[in-house]
């Protein structure tokens, strides 16, 4: 699909030779789907984020152009009646397959002027795999999920259901559980509706970390401290998630917020195992957990464009949190053992 005008890259330095504009030739294929369902519409919705590589007049042009070329009449048809089922299950539009291809465009010419990668609309540009936006992420955040549900069946296969802590674990393990179905979900396919759901997700798991906490801590000798610390930690989640979907989406505020909480659920945690360390032998498995898990998002940081266009920083991450629910579930284990024998010989809970 050859455009009729091709201009510079926009540059924080200004603009940039046009000579990179002219190596702009190229023909993209687009595909439409048919969503069978209102929600997968509503999901088919896509996050509005902009970045260096989307503000770049020569990818604005190419979609334009892809978009009024491939996205109506008789070639839309013909991309409906090709798409797979599974890019259409997906949320896949003619729009967005126009943006994928004008995506590689640019970085081909950013990388032919020896720039560094852009991103588009808040992500580095991922190779995609069938309907997987983010292949490793994906793929990263399913495994995550399947070592939560195999030591969720060991711990619910070893520990009797009187011990004092095992419904709250169960809890806990089904909340991390929707967690990491959302992130596995977000990162197939990133919209409106799955965005939205991995984040709220995802601070529902450290607040109810910090409520695990607070009856591990408090609940036990004083259940009535920890149901009025639950209450205030769901209208907090409550007040969070209205503010985000109905004020402001502010990707800066939802960053402090759970960086707060979890430096909450950070310390909480750590006080409780110095305090128990010479009666717990357990103890440094818990200690360990979260330094880990505050340590790893680190990770983080790194924010490298992907290797292969796969293997970005927040892959590694995720992937690094994997082994980190084999050790946390062994002191779930070990500890629920120890309240129940404790509670059948009338010892005091610490």
């Amino acid at each position: 699909m050859p455009l009729s005008s091709c201009r510079a890259f926009v540059s924080p330095n200004g603009p940039r030779p046009t000579a990179m504009a002219s190596v702009f030739r190229r023909c993209t294929s687009v595909r439409l789907p048919t969503l069978a369902t209102v929600l997968l519409l509503l999901a088919s919705v896509t996050t509005v984020r902009s970045s260096q590589g989307d503000k770049e007049p020569v990818y604005r042009e190419c979609v334009k152009q892809c978009v009024q070329t491939n996205c109506t009449g008789a070639r839309l048809r013909g991309f409906q009646s090709a798409q797979p089922h599974y890019m259409a299950l997906t949320g896949w539009t003619c729009r967005d397959d126009c943006r994928y291809q004008c995506m590689w465009t640019t970085v081909g010419l950013y990388q032919a002027e020896g720039y560094r990668v852009p991103q588009f609309h808040g992500k580095w540009p991922f190779t995609r795999f069938l309907c997987f936006e983010e292949p490793a992420s994906a793929l990263a955040s399913l495994l995550n999920g399947l070592a939560c549900l195999l030591m969720l069946l060991r711990y619910r296969s070893t520990v009797p259901r009187q011990s004092p802590m095992y419904h709250t674990i169960n809890a806990f393990s089904l909340v991390s559980l929707n967690a990491w179905f959302w992130s596995t979900v977000f990162h197939t396919r990133d919209t409106y509706l799955t965005e939205k759901m991995d984040y709220f997700c995802a601070t529902a798991v450290i607040l109810y970390s910090i409520y695990l906490c607070c009856v591990r801590t408090l609940g036990l000798r004083r259940p009535g401290v920890s149901s009025m610390v639950g209450v205030l930690l769901i209208l907090a989640f409550t007040s969070h998630v209205s503010y985000l979907t109905f004020v402001s989406f502010d990707y800066g505020y939802n960053m402090a917020a759970n960086a707060t909480i979890g430096m909450v659920n950070l310390l909480w945690w750590l006080c409780w195992c110095w305090q128990n360390r010479r009666t717990l032998p357990y103890w440094w498995k818990c200690g360990l957990v979260v330094l880990l898990l505050h340590g790893l998002a680190l990770l983080e940081l790194l924010d490298f464009p992907p290797l292969l266009w796969v293997l970005d920083a927040h892959a590694v991450w995720h992937l690094s949190t994997i082994p980190v629910h084999f050790l946390f579930y062994s002191f779930l284990i070990d500890d629920s053992l120890y309240l129940l024998n404790t509670e059948k010989m009338g010892v005091k809970v610490e």
